[in-house]
């Protein structure tokens, strides 16, 4: 019985292996008919449908079949941007179209590269050939393409095929390559043309054209608008083109776009039309509709474009309007005055930009004179002279306005002012301010806070510091604008436009009249630094002396001791040259006083302090004195003990800051300018070189992000209620204290999980940080990534977000469903675990992303589990990174939820539950990227 048993099991088994066989090796796909066959390529590339061919008979069939009958093939499977397959030849290009007798609509025919003619015997794809093979299809309504000689020849040979989509030439680039031409036929089959960097010889009667976009455009022909007529028009872009320099040539220009009853983007860039020209076309053409629908209105460097061009536009497109651009010599107080008077009202209206300036102008590095040589209009730019009374109409005509972009306008002071009965400017939801110098810091805390809707603020090139003393000689400092208080009188500087609208310029500097809070001393010896002090320099000398060693090192030293002066300091008159004893001739050099700046504590020389004795005979002696340049300015006093100079020769360090605009060094710290915030509905702030050296954020309950990006003074931040902000980007910010920076972020209540991402321009002392965090009174789970490659890599700063939110909601999970206990971090916390790991489960994790290393130490609990673990059935791989690539892949791993990461987790939870260890519910990230630490910023498009 025993074998007839063991024979009916391997007959089972056989047969459950011969099923299991069947199972696998079963072709499925053969198996469908040709009609489902041909509905699933419906979903498939080209590429891959033909590959099908060969693989089976049945396929093979199925893809004749269903090349037979479709009606619309796209060659690069929606992929407009991309090029299609390349390998075509004239003949295989050909019998593939032979193939597809009903296609009506070729898309994505966008060739590599194309042969202008046949070469006998050579195989090759050619626009004879691409031609050949498009009029073997006899239904063929439309082709998209992108190539410029190929869209030409169809326009010839094909007149009645239609151009689909968007035609967008490719290899487009200034200065216009002259082997990018285009000419385009009256009446060309084509809805949208978008020429960069193409030669053509006019704009031509394109009835169905309803979109024309032009940048660097060359126009050949003397008369380009001769015969312009596009009645669908419906957007007219004209950027730095290279057109006619005669304005009256433009004329069959703007009167062809006022036949154009649908258009409604008008956007005109470096175009020299007639002035006034526009204003006459509105009156004769808006009560037939011309320029009636406009929603969007751009004027960029037009020089010859005037006041009532810009205003007869906006009048008539008043119903419709949502966006205006203006150039900056349109961008007056006169302008929105005369709006005011018309008494209109924009229900639509949204977008103003002030100043604008087109980002072509803004980026290039050519001149003014190499555009002209290039065949662009000759045009120089002033800043706009909007001023705060303008500003004010600017609402007040404006109501429903939400963007607003000011670029370049040195004539607004006090945005406070914007803001009248009339003017409440409720509905700002966004405010970008970019090198409006004059602008005060104060006025503009206090204008945010009476926006009512504002969410978004951006500052570029905004409340600079003043250069090193200028407070001393009375100079404007850092409104652009250099007016010496010896010359203008102060009695007027809080004046505003209100008062005295035409003393734009007289009193820019106001603004930059906030002194630090230093100490007693400091403020004392800054009063000295005014002008009318004609004994500073001699009463500085008499009370700083310095001790040399014999070494030529300099050490300064301070004590409370009054010290003793060296017989080789003689006092001295603050004049530079003074009638001396008969022979002697005295030449006193400026006072030398170490100005501690970022940008100098690490330069070349040491600027002295040298009296210069010059007799007749010519010999000379010397009294030098230096000071120590690492010393602090509240630290210093100004009597120091001296000794006599050694003879030799010395070289000196210079401590004066390259930034100055003065040549005499001064003691003065940074000009200290603190930005308040509160606002009810600020999201976030974004800074761009900025001189900022505080940022308060007072009463900003719904601030999510801090964005600053080489705020070269930006120092210290400090966050009364903003209890939800999450987001910190400090960027190449060269004085940014990250010790407390970090120390007011981590000691906000833990209502939010925080991300804090650092770029310093300094080294980093890790061990030190890391001990003050892990160590500090601060209730989350600390994270600490050190990012080391250079060119900066983003991929790992930007992953922690994917992952660090699930680490806190598994902790969440556990503290409000699991009873599991939280963690505190209290005082006692704090005495009960003085030495490291402090209370925490601190670990190191290390690895290479693209080659460059990284190392993270943290107490987060779970990841390590996470990591190891296993994908589970919720794997998800068609994300590219996984744990080679980046420090967590949650994605393809499937941890795609706090349950499920539970699910995998579930052993430690139960040991972490007997243990009574607790968790915190909020987590911090800190991403510090080293590449910057040298001190020279390094090129980042990211940022």
């Amino acid at each position: 019985m025993g074998p007839r048993k063991k024979n009916v099991k391997t007959c089972l088994n056989s047969e459950i292996t011969e099923e299991t066989v069947s199972d696998e090796t079963k072709d499925y796909m053969n198996q469908l008919s040709h009609e489902v066959l041909c509905h699933i390529f419906r979903y498939l590339p080209l590429q891959d449908i033909m590959c099908m061919e060969c693989l089976s008979r049945k396929l093979k069939e199925a893809v004749t079949l269903y090349l037979r009958v479709v009606r619309v093939v796209d060659l690069c499977a929606g992929r407009w941007w991309e090029y299609m397959p390349s390998g075509f030849t004239d003949s295989s290009f050909l019998t593939l179209l032979k193939k597809m007798p009903d296609v009506e609509q070729l898309y994505g025919l966008h060739p590599r590269y194309l042969e202008r003619r046949r070469v006998r015997g050579h195989e090759a794809f050619s626009i004879p050939g691409v031609l050949e093979a498009l009029q073997a299809c006899p239904n063929l309504v439309g082709v998209e393409t992108s190539h410029l000689e190929l869209v030409e020849s169809i326009w010839t040979y094909m007149p009645h095929v239609h151009i689909l989509g968007k035609f967008r030439n490719r290899n487009g680039a200034f200065p216009i390559p002259p082997e990018n031409k285009l000419k385009i036929p009256i009446g060309a089959k084509i809805q949208t043309l978008h020429l960069v960097g193409v030669n053509v010889p006019e704009i031509p009667c394109i009835p169905m054209l309803r979109h024309l976009y032009m940048k660097w455009v060359r126009l050949t022909k003397p008369q380009p608008f001769k015969d312009f007529l596009c009645i669908s028009l419906r957007t007219f872009v004209m950027r730095n083109c290279a057109g006619p320099t005669n304005s009256l040539k433009y004329v069959p220009l703007v009167t062809g776009l006022a036949s154009a009853r649908n258009l409604e983007h008008l956007e005109m860039v470096r175009v020299p039309f007639l002035g006034g020209l526009i204003q006459h076309v509105v009156e004769d053409s808006w009560r037939s509709g011309g320029f009636r629908n406009l929603h969007t209105i751009v004027l960029g460097a037009c020089k010859n474009a005037l006041e009532v061009d810009l205003g007869y536009l906006i009048i008539t497109a008043a119903r419709r309007l949502h966006e205006v651009r203006i150039q900056p010599s349109l961008t007056k107080d006169g302008v929105f005055s005369a709006l005011k008077m018309a008494e209109l009202e924009f229900p639509q209206f949204e977008t103003l930009h002030l100043g604008y300036v087109d980002e072509f102008l803004l980026q290039s590095r050519m001149a003014n004179a190499d555009l002209v040589k290039y065949g662009l209009a000759d045009v120089v730019e002033n800043p706009g002279i909007i001023t705060d009374i303008g500003m004010k109409a600017v609402n007040e005509v404006f109501s429903c306005i939400k963007y607003l972009a000011i670029y370049n306008c040195p004539h607004l002071h006090n945005p406070y002012n914007w803001i009248s009965d009339h003017s409440r400017w409720t509905r700002l939801v966004d405010i970008n301010l970019v090198r409006c110098h004059a602008l005060k810091l104060e006025s503009f805390g206090q204008f945010v806070e009476l926006l009512p809707s504002l969410e978004f603020i951006s500052l570029d090139q905004m409340f600079r510091e003043p250069p090193k003393g200028c407070a001393r000689v009375g100079l404007s400092a850092g409104t652009g604008i250099g007016v010496s208080s010896a010359l203008v009188s102060n009695q007027n500087s809080n004046n505003d436009n209100d008062n005295n609208a035409q003393n734009n310029n007289a009193n820019l500097h106001d603004n930059n009249h906030h002194l630090p809070d230093d100490s007693d001393d400091e403020n004392d010896f800054r009063q000295d630094l005014q002008p009318g002090e004609p004994q500073f320099a001699a009463d500085a000398l008499n009370e700083m002396e310095d001790m040399v060693q014999e070494d030529g090192e300099v050490i300064a030293e301070s004590g409370s001791d009054t010290p003793a002066h060296s017989q080789a300091v003689i006092p001295v008159d603050v004049d530079e040259e003074q009638a001396g004893p008969s022979g002697i001739q005295r030449v006193v050099k400026p006072t030398p006083i170490t100005v501690h700046d970022s940008e100098s504590d690490d330069e070349e020389d040491s600027l002295e302090l040298q009296e210069v004795w010059i007799p007749k005979n010519g010999t000379r002696r010397y009294s030098e004195r230096e000071e120590k340049p690492g010393e602090s300015v509240q630290g210093r006093e100004l009597s120091e003990v001296a000794k006599t100079k050694p003879r030799h020769a010395m070289k000196r360090k210079r401590t004066a800051d390259k930034s100055t605009s003065t040549s005499d060094p001064v003691i003065e710290d940074d000009h200290v300018q603190v930005l308040v915030l509160k606002s009810k509905n600020l999201v976030g702030v974004t800074m761009t070189n900025c001189g900022i050296t505080d940022l308060v954020l007072k009463d900003c309950p719904k601030m999510m992000f801090i964005h600053a990006t080489r705020c070269r003074v930006l120092k210290h931040l400090k966050v009364e209620n903003a209890p939800i902000v999450n987001r910190f980007d400090y960027a190449q910010c060269k004085k940014l204290n990250m010790d407390q920076v970090l120390d007011q972020i981590l000691r906000m209540p833990p209502e939010r999980n925080r991300i804090i991402y650092l770029r310093p321009m300094q080294q980093v002392d890790t061990l030190t940080l890391e001990q003050k965090l892990f160590s500090g009174p601060y209730p989350y789970h600390i994270c600490i990534i050190h990012e080391f490659s250079n060119p900066p890599n983003v991929r790992n700063k930007v992953r922690i977000r994917s992952w660090m939110d699930t680490i806190a909601n598994i902790n969440q999970e556990l503290i409000k469903y699991e009873f599991f206990p939280e963690a505190t971090r209290t005082e006692e916390d704090l005495k009960k675990y003085p030495k490291y790991p402090w209370g925490r489960e601190i670990y190191t994790l290390e690895g290479v992303v693209d080659g460059a290393p990284y190392s993270m130490i943290s107490d987060f609990p779970w990841l390590r589990s996470l990591r190891a673990a296993e994908p589970n059935s919720f794997a998800r791989y068609d994300f590219e990174d996984d744990e080679e690539s980046t420090i967590y892949a949650p994605r393809r791993k499937g941890q795609l939820s706090a349950d499920i990461c539970m699910e995998t987790i579930g052993e430690e939870i139960s040991e972490m539950r007997q243990m009574k260890k607790g968790v915190f519910q909020r987590v911090v990230a800190i991403f510090i990227h080293y590449c910057d630490v040298n001190g020279e910023p390094v090129e980042d498009d990211y940022i």
